[in-house]
C-alpha cells in the first residue's frame, strides 16, 4: 500500500511555547486515520503544520514522496491535499452552489472524480439548499458545504479538523455517513477529532495524541476495548 502522507519529527511553536514535540505519523492511501485526543492536545496544530497554515521548526513533511516541509498552503493544494478548518470559512454571501464552483478544479494528473452532480448525489441535503446564501446556513449544514467543497478540488488526500465537534446529532450522523461512503470508495482521509465513537465508526487506525506528541498508535478496533489508553488520553 502506497504511503501518500508522513511526518517525521514534527515541532511547532507559537512564539515561544512549544506545542508539538516530535511528532510522527503515517497515511496510507485509501485509508481513514483518525488523530484523536481531549481538547488542547496538539490535534488541531498538528493539522496545521501538515496543511502548511504554522511553520515547522523542525522535523520534515512528506507528500505523495516529496518533502513539502517548508511549502506553502496552495502548493500543497496544488499537489493534492485539501484542508477542511474547524472553523468552516465558507463564502457567506455566495449562494450553496457558487461556494462548490469556486472550489471545482482537476486535481493531480487531470483527475475529475468529483463533480457537481455528484456532490448532489452524495449530499442530498445541500442539493435542497444549493441557492441558499452560505452565511444563512446552520453550522451543521456549512460543516457539509465545507467538506464537498474540498471534493470539488479533487484532492488526493482530505485533512478534516473536528468535523463533529458542536453539531446536532443528526447531522454529526450525516457526516459520518458521508465519510464512511468517501472511505469505502478509496478516498484516503485524515481525521482529528475529540468524539472518539464517531471516529471509530470512520477510520481504520487511530493516533492518540497528548500534550503535543503521539502517545498511541493502533487499529480503531483495538482502540475500542483498550480501556487503559481511553481512560488516560481519551475520557473527557
Amino acid at each position: 500500500m502506497t504511503e501518500l502522507l508522513r511526518a517525521e519529527g514534527v515541532s511547532v511553536f507559537y512564539g515561544a511555547s512549544q506545542i508539538l514535540f516530535g511528532v510522527d505519523a503515517a497515511l496510507q492511501e485509501k485509508c481513514t486515520l483518525a488523530l484523536l485526543g481531549r481538547n488542547g492536545a496538539g490535534k488541531s496544530t498538528t493539522m496545521k503544520a501538515l496543511a502548511g497554515i504554522v511553520p515547522v521548526r523542525s522535523g520534515r513533511i512528506f507528500f505523495a514522496g516529496r518533502d513539502i516541509t517548508h511549502a506553502p498552503p496552495h502548493a500543497r493544494a496544488q499537489l493534492g491535499m485539501a484542508y477542511v478548518p474547524e472553523d468552516r470559512q465558507v463564502f457567506p454571501e455566495h449562494s450553496v452552489e457558487d461556494n462548490l464552483l469556486i472550489a471545482a478544479k482537476s486535481g493531480p494528473g487531470g483527475r475529475r472524480d468529483w463533480t457537481l452532480p455528484r456532490i448532489w448525489e452524495t449530499f442530498p441535503l445541500l442539493t435542497r439548499l444549493r441557492s441558499r446564501q452560505a452565511g444563512r446556513l446552520s453550522g451543521g449544514e456549512q460543516q457539509l458545504l465545507v467538506i464537498a467543497r474540498a471534493l470539488m478540488g479533487n484532492p488526493l488526500v482530505l485533512l478534516l479538523d473536528e468535523p463533529s465537534e458542536g453539531l446536532a446529532p443528526i447531522i454529526v450522523a450525516d457526516i459520518s455517513r458521508v465519510l464512511r461512503e468517501l472511505g469505502a470508495g478509496g478516498a484516503t482521509i485524515l481525521l482529528a477529532e475529540q468524539n472518539m465513537h464517531f471516529c471509530l465508526r470512520i477510520a481504520q487506525e487511530a493516533l492518540v495524541i497528548d500534550k503535543g506528541k503521539v502517545v498511541h498508535r493502533e487499529s480503531t478496533t483495538g482502540l475500542s476495548g483498550n480501556d487503559d489508553i481511553r481512560r488516560r488520553y481519551l475520557a473527557m
